[in-house]
């Protein structure tokens, strides 16, 4: 697993499309990926099926997951499009935990300080192998499941924001396509 490698060998710099996609070695994206597959299971469960709070969460949800791939496979011919799609899908994410946060409000229900004792076990589950979040959603009660995915979101938008920072610094340092055609074409040009 990687949070994202903006490092890449200069045989692979020197090429005019880099390699792209990867994404499902992305930290950001398997976490975004649980982030979706538990919004669904939540609204399924607390949220009714036809209502419009149940479909906007689980786009939402979906929209942070599907950006970050959508990105990473853009990133061979355009790393401004990368950064964007990225961005978008942080902002997603942060849509959907303002959605988890009403919720919440709305029902009366209390939203966790980083300090409550069932957050800290959620982040330390981030780090175990075989994680399993099932008995923090599925066989939790409502404010339990609602909170353990924010803590979820949380974890992801922080691994978005390093993400963004890298791959803003990586735009600087290396430039884009458009920079990386013009530069190869000179050098064709100065080799005839």
């Amino acid at each position: 697993m990687i949070l994202y490698d903006a490092g890449q060998t200069s045989a692979m710099n020197k090429a005019l499309i880099p390699a792209h996609g990867g994404y499902r070695a992305l930290k950001s994206f398997q976490n975004a990926e649980l982030v979706y597959d538990c919004t669904i299971k939540f609204c399924d469960l607390f949220i009714d099926r036809r209502s419009r709070t149940h479909d906007q969460m689980v786009q939402a949800a979906r929209s942070g997951r599907q950006n970050i791939a959508e990105g990473s496979q853009a990133s061979g011919t355009s790393k401004k499009f990368e950064l964007k799609l990225v961005g978008v899908a942080r902002a997603s994410l942060e849509e959907l935990f303002l959605d988890y946060g009403d919720f919440l409000r709305q029902h009366g229900l209390k939203l966790w300080d980083k300090s409550h004792p069932t957050a800290i076990v959620i982040r330390r589950l981030a780090y175990e192998q075989n994680r399993s979040y099932s008995t923090y959603i599925e066989r939790a009660p409502l404010p339990v499941a609602a909170n353990t995915i924010i803590c979820l979101i949380h974890q992801t938008n922080y691994l978005l924001d390093q993400q963004l920072r890298q791959l803003e610094k990586a735009f600087l340092e290396e430039g884009g396509f458009t920079e990386r055609l013009y530069k190869a074409r000179s050098a064709a040009r100065g080799r005839h």
